[in-house]
């Protein structure tokens, strides 16, 4: 699985980052960006709970192939 935020649909409320904060960091302007694509399989869970909590709907996971 892949996880990507979508930074033009971002609007910084930190969800993600309270939910997945070892997978999700805050850029300089103040929108979530994602330290790393991959996501291991242990953290696919919270990766799903970041995506359908986030306010914006700006978190979005696709499949690792």
């Amino acid at each position: 699985m892949k996880v990507h935020v979508d930074e033009e649909i971002c609007a910084g409320f930190r969800v993600c980052l309270g939910i997945l904060p070892e997978l999700f960091e805050l850029h300089d302007d103040g929108y979530a960006v994602v330290m790393r694509a991959e996501v291991p399989p242990e953290l696919e869970d919270l990766v799903m709970r970041a995506v359908s909590q986030c306010p914006s709907n700006a978190i979005s996971v696709c499949d690792a192939d």
